[in-house]
């Protein structure tokens, strides 16, 4: 069980999750974090931590062990059909790894290593690899192309490391790597003005509902109602036993009195932004409510005005220059949003630049940002960790809820 941790994603050609990479904050580099059993129970009772399931969902967990933990320590308890072991040492000189990785390999586990410079080729290792990671700041692209046959003749999977921008996806793609690790999908792959189409107006709408102080129930039942897959999205939505576990909800206004206006409100914002996003990787819908969610947890902690529930907004609409491909100033022009929301997304808010700072300190494992961040908005860090650690879990399960209704991205050619 975890408390203090980040994840970051790696992507299939199809930009759809493949797994996701765990780094521990208490762990040295990154690496899995070995506790005294005193420390182990201290953060049970003090920090609700997390289990892999409720950190990665069902996607695999890529982990990096030292080589102590994988030669003496390595726990028994980790399943090696959702865990990747990764090597987060140079395997060229620790004595005994090589005897450890062929037990770990017994056990059933899938073993990853680090090789910026693309050299384990050589090394007594390789047989034992499955997958090789490679960062593409480190190496330049001749040297790439040059290497990576040898792999692909040992059936060895690849990773690209650091593939921040569209371009080099689908560079490393045409070099033949498998999968993907950076946050090239949350950005836009083309900036350009253009009007969103007719068939998104009623989403437009919703969005201009859900961040008023008053509400329509009229008006947006009306909305809703006028879309079959709008109203089927929102039921299963409202009656995701993550949010909803006691009372089958039947209808909009039978969701506004059993929920409230507040919880309604985001929820249809939460509609509007799938819809909006429909031929997106999930992925980046799954940042934005993660975003969405924990905005929202700290904006109840720092006391801020609840209705509309404009921490949740910010959060879920901070990704929308990627979702549409544009620039975030044309997208707000067409969106009938507050300007406090606005201001907010486009960065003018101290508030909630705070909040965007901590949640990509969270995103990118940049603990000495979350330690800054802590100090400005006055949370203990370790309390933000609860708050980022309950923003997981339920953007988690509102994933799972709307996954199967979500089309894949097409496979770039």
């Amino acid at each position: 069980m975890f408390a203090f941790i980040a994840r970051q994603p790696i992507l299939d050609k199809t930009k759809d999750v493949f797994a996701y990479e765990l780094l521990f904050r208490d762990g040295k580099a990154g690496a899995y974090p070995e506790h005294s059993p005193e420390k182990s129970q201290y953060i049970s009772e003090h920090f609700h931590p997390l289990g892999l399931d409720d950190i990665s969902g069902e996607k695999t967990s890529f982990i990096n062990f030292s080589s102590e933990t994988i030669i003496s320590r390595f726990p028994t308890t980790l399943n090696p059909e959702s865990v990747v072991v990764e090597l987060a040492d140079n395997p060229f000189a620790q004595t005994g790894l090589l005897e450890a990785c062929q037990h770990i390999k017994r056990l059933g586990f899938r073993i990853a290593i680090d090789d910026p410079m693309m050299l384990s080729a050589k090394h007594e290792i390789l047989p034992l690899v499955d997958i090789v990671k490679v960062d593409l700041s480190q190496i330049r692209f001749e040297n790439i192309e040059k290497n990576i046959p040898r792999y692909l003749d040992a059936n060895v999977e690849l990773i690209a490391e650091q593939v921040d921008t569209q371009d080099q996806f689908a560079t490393s793609m045409d070099l033949g790597f498998d999968f993907f690790q950076g946050y090239f999908f949350a950005q836009p792959e083309a900036r350009i003005l253009r009007q969103l189409p007719a068939s998104k107006m009623n989403i437009v709408d919703l969005i201009g509902e859900c961040s008023n102080d008053n509400f329509d129930i009229d008006k947006v039942s009306q909305i809703v109602e006028r879309d079959a897959a709008l109203s089927y999205l929102l039921l299963k939505f409202i009656n995701n036993p993550l949010i909803n576990k006691r009372h089958k909800i039947t209808s909009l206004k039978h969701a506004l009195n059993y929920m409230g206006e507040v919880e309604v409100k985001k929820f249809i914002a939460l509609l509007s932004l799938t819809n909006l996003g429909d031929d997106k990787p999930l992925e980046i819908i799954h940042m934005s409510l993660v975003r969405a969610k924990f905005f929202d947890l700290l904006s109840a902690k720092r006391g801020l005005k609840a209705n509309p529930p404009i921490g949740f907004l910010v959060g879920l609409f901070s990704l929308l220059d990627a979702l549409l491909d544009q620039s975030i100033d044309d997208v707000l022009k067409q969106l009938p949003l507050s300007e406090e929301i606005n201001d907010a997304i486009l960065g003018k808010t101290a508030e909630f630049n705070s909040y965007m700072g901590l949640v990509r300190a969270f995103e990118g494992a940049l603990w000495m940002n979350v330690i800054k961040q802590a100090k400005v908005l006055d949370i203990d860090q370790k309390q933000l960790h609860i708050l980022y650690n309950q923003a997981i879990v339920w953007g988690n399960g509102v994933r799972s809820a709307i996954s199967t209704h979500f089309p894949r991205a097409p496979v770039q050619s």
